[in-house]
């Protein structure tokens, strides 16, 4: 079985039900081709480097899972087509990281951004 990240960026406007609809969604795309999610992780709303179909920020949602190859086919083609995608990325591993989370904040990187901020 091959392992794949697969990151998907929604729009702004997309209410928090709608992002649980999308996770589900494409999770459901992945388990019907013989694939398993290994992980699920919603970064949340973040800044585009440019505006993206009149977007300033977008909703980013990344997966981590395993299956044949078929299954990227059938993502992207669902994914082209639905109105509440920006964009999408699909990458290759070799194995997961399943313990770093790069976008949540801990307690100790505020303390350090805000002593940063307070400093300058």
């Amino acid at each position: 079985m091959n392992l794949y990240e697969h990151t998907i960026v929604a729009r702004q406007d997309v209410s928090p039900a709608q992002i649980k609809q999308l996770t589900e969604k494409y999770t459901k795309i992945v388990e019907k081709n013989d694939g398993k999610v290994v992980q699920t992780q919603n970064w949340g709303l973040i800044n585009l480097s440019y505006i993206i179909k009149k977007n300033k920020k977008g909703n980013y949602i990344h997966f981590k899972f395993e299956g044949p190859a078929k299954i990227i086919n059938d993502l992207e083609k669902n994914e082209s087509m639905d109105k509440n995608l920006l964009r999408f990325l699909t990458v290759k591993v070799k194995k997961f990281d399943l313990e770093t989370n790069y976008f949540s904040k801990s307690a100790e990187d505020e303390k350090k951004t805000f002593n940063k901020t307070e400093s300058n």
